[in-house]
């Protein structure tokens, strides 16, 4: 293995800290830099996965100032919240504007309780849960409202989440894993039931016969028209699912603890042999979906952005490439690690440290909003844990 460029990853490191300074505002820190286009495209918000994904880097950094953004993001967040408990997809606190998408965001509401609950691990004399105590209640009742009564797994419409121009939709595995670790940090008895379901419906190729006859139905729908592999699906629906492996969903699954180490593993060596880290890591879906597929959608063709190895479908997104970092770390593969984040510092100075938001699949051509917070935060979070050898997640 090559000898690692310890000083292009410390030049990055600093340089994400100078981009987040930069990027936070009285409200908290935006998604992107300030520019004609952010502006155009509302990147220049404060959005709930976004900030509060965000808030994990900022809160190991060090940088009082950051932290104190990170802080601020949330509590903004907390401030615009919707009646029913509902976190937004983002605000403008300077206007008011509230935004919860066309068909919801289902996640802003796990990640800004994920965030809440780490902060407070990390400092307990933050107290952000005791003083977003009603809030926290009412984040946490609209989530229960969005839970299938017996598997225990929150249910949602296509396009709903991160991956706003997927067509996932009823159990998905990305949301499951973030309402699975949600769980376990609040210490919500149905964990271990979340748990259990998730496995048989996101993986039904195990030995273990569900009780409940649907779920039974489900498994053998799927286990007559599907491969075996070491990866979850990407989503059940009442009669269909993902294959197209969802990079990022089957990361957080294997962080927060939903399957076993060697599961895990078998998965990560998968990914590696398909190249799926090449040429940054990562890329957040394994085998795109195409127009021949039935799951293709008409909308994945708006602004032509979500073809097969662009954005959602395929695209390089170094944020989850930072939490791969992690994952790496975290199933003792130390030197890999050290490697991918290397080569996500080399993504991240392209254009001169632009820290694009995503990048081509196969070529690595810089795409999306420049000067991208979350890029820059899951770097902090991935440098911090492999140099202070530290489990920050989960």
């Amino acid at each position: 293995m090559p000898v690692p460029d310890n000083q292009l990853m410390e030049e990055c490191y600093r340089r994400a800290l100078v981009l987040l300074r930069e990027n936070s505002t009285d409200g908290g820190v935006l998604a992107s830099a300030i520019n004609k286009k952010s502006v155009g495209r509302h990147y220049a918000s404060i959005f709930g996965r976004d900030a509060s994904i965000c808030a994990l880097g900022m809160a190991v950094s060090g940088d009082a100032d950051l932290i104190d953004s990170a802080r601020r993001g949330l509590f903004t967040l907390a401030k615009y919240q919707a009646p029913n408990g509902q976190i937004p997809k983002y605000v403008k606190p300077e206007s008011g504007e509230v935004d919860f998408w066309y068909a919801g965001c289902i996640d802003a509401t796990l990640w800004w309780l994920v965030a809440i609950s780490l902060l407070d691990r990390w400092d307990p004399k933050g107290a952000l849960r005791k003083q977003l105590e009603t809030e926290v209640g009412l984040a946490l009742r609209w989530l229960e409202c969005q839970e299938h009564q017996v598997w225990h797994l929150l249910q949602q419409g296509e396009a709903s989440d991160w991956a706003d121009i997927m067509p996932r939709s009823g159990f998905v595995l990305y949301t499951n894993a973030l309402w699975y670790w949600t769980k376990m940090l609040y210490d919500i008895p149905t964990a271990p039931h979340t748990r259990d379901y998730f496995n048989l419906l996101f993986w039904p190729f195990g030995r273990v016969v569900a009780e409940h006859r649907r779920v039974r139905l489900l498994m053998h729908y799927i286990r007559n028209r599907s491969k075996r592999t070491p990866f979850y699906l990407s989503f059940v629906n009442f009669a269909t699912w993902g294959e197209e492996i969802d990079v990022f969903g089957n990361i957080l699954a294997f962080l927060v603890g939903a399957c076993s180490i060697s599961g895990a593993c078998q998965a990560v060596s998968r990914l590696t042999r398909m190249k799926a880290n090449q040429p940054y890591p990562i890329r957040v879906v394994a085998n795109p979906i195409g127009p021949q597929n039935p799951l293709w959608r008409v909308y994945m063709q708006r602004h032509r952005q979500n073809l097969a190895w662009q954005y959602h479908n395929g695209g390089i997104w170094p944020f989850v490439g930072g939490f791969w970092v992690i994952l790496l770390a975290r199933l003792g593969q130390v030197k890999e690690a050290w490697a991918e984040l290397e080569k996500f510092a080399q993504a991240s100075r392209i254009n001169d440290w632009e820290f694009n938001e995503w990048l081509q699949g196969e070529t690595g051509e810089p795409m999306g909003m420049a000067r991208q917070s979350w890029n820059a935060a899951l770097y902090i979070l991935a440098y911090r844990t492999l140099q202070d050898r530290a489990r920050y997640l989960p």
